[in-house]
């Protein structure tokens, strides 16, 4: 099918290809969605400021967010080249505006990572740029395995794709959202077919060179003591409080959540902390359906991307899904002390309108694979 009608304009699917959707993909996001709105009404209904303002625009951004994965569904798998790219670029102006823009909730969250857009509101282009840097560098790593792109031309392209917005994400400075974009790399990189003991030197050099460098240059003295504070107790005082009361909070839950009315004070519970407000509000029956949920939605997904249509639509949907898994994995294993408190959100559940409309975006671009895949095969 031709991807432009006579004026130019990008045809969208035909209406019958929504035959095509995968409901093992929809049905986890919906409940999850929905699992995150009911628990996220009693946390803010519980004392926080501007509620009910600030429930109402998570309802708007889960909607219209929605509406949006709906609408990726429906352009033809060969546009989406163009998206990405477009996305790319206008995330990269937005992160060089950030510093510039005069606006800043660094008191508030630990990085000035916000823009205060018209009509949208808060907004953070990192976010927005983990997708862009996704899709342009799964082409090019299709590039490199087509032999189109030499794999000293391809890595160097990759290279400077990844490097400019991970300095300005890095200068803002969001530690943990360059850590989610690395992550993803390394899953693309994965695929594509890097041999292990290449992969292993690189490791090494990472824990010998980097990690040190990152930690004497880069890192904050709060950094240093969530990470210390894993190993070391009384290392971070205020961040193993935080953790204390997200423990108590789970436990608080039992099997089907508190009901006595004493619910348990956990700072950011809203968000960073919101996989304990599930287990306080749901109790073990709840945290274990977000759990089986995520990671039968993971698991799809990494489905879908070994069965794409391109190389390039295997390696985003490869890439996103190390995104959502990342989130997951860092989010609960925070919750229960497993792992440090970096701020990522919970997808689908934490409070947030970019995170909601960020997930609902790469959501739909993992579907527009999977319907592509069926409407190629």
């Amino acid at each position: 099918m031709d991807n432009y009608n006579k004026s130019g304009i990008v045809k969208l699917r035909n209406k019958t290809n929504f035959k095509t959707v995968d409901y093992y993909l929809v049905i986890p996001i919906i409940l999850l969605s929905i699992i995150g709105l009911f628990v996220l009404q009693k946390v803010l209904s519980s004392g926080y400021k501007d509620y009910p303002a600030n429930y109402y625009r998570q309802i708007v951004a889960t909607v219209v967010g929605l509406l949006v994965a709906v609408f990726l569904c429906a352009i033809d798998n060969h546009f989406m080249g163009i998206v990405g790219k477009a996305i790319y670029i206008v995330s990269l102006l937005l992160l060089i505006l950030v510093p510039i823009d005069g606006y800043s909730l660094a008191y508030r969250w630990g990085a000035d990572s916000w823009l205060n857009l018209p009509v949208i509101g808060n907004f953070q282009p990192s976010e927005l740029a983990k997708i862009g840097i996704v899709m342009v560098a799964g082409e090019i790593f299709e590039k490199m395995n087509t032999k189109e792109y030499s794999l000293w031309k391809g890595f160097i392209a990759i290279g400077v794709v990844y490097a400019v917005p991970l300095l300005l994400i890095l200068s803002q400075p969001d530690f943990g959202t360059a850590m989610v974009i690395v992550f993803a790399f390394v899953c693309m990189l994965f695929v594509w077919g890097v041999r292990y003991r290449y992969f292993v030197l690189a490791l090494s050099s990472v824990i010998v060179i980097v990690i040190p460098l990152v930690w004497t240059f880069y890192l904050e003295a709060y950094q240093k003591d969530r990470i210390l504070s894993l190993v070391f107790e009384g290392s971070d005082p205020r961040g193993e409080y935080n953790l204390v009361q997200s423990k108590q909070a789970i436990a608080s839950g039992g099997l089907t959540g508190n009901h006595t009315g004493i619910l348990t004070q956990v700072p950011v519970k809203e968000s960073d902390f919101i996989f304990a407000a599930i287990s306080e509000h749901m109790g073990f029956i709840g945290t274990t359906a977000v759990i089986l949920l995520s990671f039968f939605f993971i698991a799809r997904s990494m489905y879908v991307a070994s069965r794409a249509s391109s190389p390039s639509n295997s390696y985003i949907a490869v890439g996103l899904t190390g995104y959502f898994a990342f989130h997951y994995i860092e989010n609960m294993g925070m919750a229960v002390g497993l792992l440090p408190v970096t701020g990522i959100p919970l997808p689908f559940i934490s409070l947030g309108g970019t995170a909601m409309l960020i997930n609902f975006i790469s959501f739909g671009i993992i579907l527009n694979i999977s319907m592509s895949r069926v409407r190629s095969g």
